[in-house]
């Protein structure tokens, strides 16, 4: 169907930060999959356990266990507390879309009857569904859809006093935010606004919900962007690196919270399958035993140093290796990115004027340093 412009490129294989083509071209990936393959492609460790897994054992339905969902569900329940277990609850889904529609249903299940709104920010990106295109903040992507299910409302990112203005918590019974809005632009907060958004959250019995989907697993510096502000959430959304380009997502909640949900309440006939989980369990070992996180800081702090010196770009924002480059007034971001990737860099631009930056965490000094020239090359000749 129709829902993408036709791809202008057939990639067949990868092999750690580069893609090759149909025509045996290498192509240097500072877009990993929007964020997905952050230990690089073809990863000896999640690939070798995926065969292990095939030969296994590929679907039971949750209707059994397999001994894989509490070993990984423990695991991420350990990261999510920065290396303090929690004792929190998991869902497992194939997506980031439907691991936010488990945090939508499970504050509805929360709230009660009459206690349903759950308030997000304009901006956002939450999702595909109805429901999460609904609490997705961008308007524009709701009109050909209307009517969208009810029960969301928007306010201004990052500003506290518009939240505080929406929390009616008579019938509010979540909040649900990016860390670093993705899809808007890699935007960042002011410093300090997710603690505030916890104490708002706190005061009228409200749950914090943070859509870390693409924030989540070490991209930002630390395991989870919300750890910067040294606040604990009541829902925590993942997917996108999770399985390293596995279809896997998982939606986490302090076990009061997971406790709303009954038996019946929400399910999934693929989330949590053995072959998902197979190359969870190997992904985040990974991630562990090379400290992802510190990746993240060391190869960001390179990127946005060497990338502020390229003429055309007036700003390099957002937090470790998910980077945006803000261009110069008049330059066509979409243009700079066509032209990157005729010269084999693999780049995108969620938003006019933008250009996002998003390698794998395994990337080297020498990597970044060559996307550098190359970006710099793609600038110089889209203004020219």
């Amino acid at each position: 169907m129709p829902t993408y412009k036709p791809a202008p490129v057939e990639f067949v294989s990868g092999d750690g930060c580069y893609l090759t083509d149909t025509e045996g071209r290498r192509y240097l990936d500072f877009l990993s999959g929007i964020a997905v393959t952050s230990l690089g492609h073809a990863h000896p460790a999640i690939r070798d356990a995926v065969r292990e897994q095939v030969g296994k054992l590929l679907h039971v339905s949750n209707l059994f266990s397999t001994g894989l969902n509490e070993e990984v569900a423990a695991t991420i329940d350990r990261l999510i507390g920065d290396g303090t277990p929690l004792g929190g609850k998991v869902f497992y889904t194939n997506s980031g879309a439907e691991s936010n529609e488990c945090a939508i249903k499970l504050a509805r299940r929360y709230g009660g009857p009459g206690r349903h709104v759950v308030v997000s920010a304009y901006g956002s990106f939450h999702g595909r569904t109805l429901a999460t295109l609904h609490a997705t903040g961008q308007p524009a992507k709701h009109e050909p859809f209307a009517p969208l299910p009810e029960g969301f409302r928007h306010v201004a990112y990052g500003e506290i006093e518009a939240l505080d203005r929406a929390l009616d918590s008579s019938v509010v019974t979540a909040v649900l935010l990016e860390c670093i809005e993705g899809e808007g632009g890699v935007v960042v907060p002011p410093d300090g606004y997710l603690r505030e958004v916890r104490a708002l959250c706190d005061e009228r019995n409200i749950l914090m919900m943070l859509d870390e989907v693409q924030t989540g697993l070490g991209r930002t510096g630390r395991w989870f962007a919300f750890q910067y502000e040294d606040i604990l959430p009541d829902v925590v959304t993942l997917a996108k690196a999770l399985g390293n380009g596995m279809p896997v997502g998982a939606c986490w909640a302090r076990d009061e919270v997971a406790s709303a949900f009954a038996a019946g309440d929400h399910g999934t006939t693929y989330g949590g399958q053995p072959l998902a989980m197979s190359a969870v369990r190997a992904t985040l070992a990974t991630m562990m035993a090379i400290d992802a996180p510190s990746l993240a800081r060391a190869r960001g702090e390179h990127l946005r140093t060497r990338g502020v010196t390229i003429d055309g770009v007036r700003s390099i924002r957002g937090k470790g290796l998910l980077l945006a480059a803000v261009l110069e007034e008049g330059i066509d971001a979409t243009a700079v990115v066509g032209r990157a990737l005729e010269l084999g860099l693999v780049l995108n631009s969620p938003v006019p004027g933008v250009i996002r930056l998003a390698p794998p965490l395994i990337v080297s000094d020498a990597e970044i340093d060559e996307a550098v020239s190359l970006l710099s090359e793609a600038i110089a000749s889209v203004r020219g």
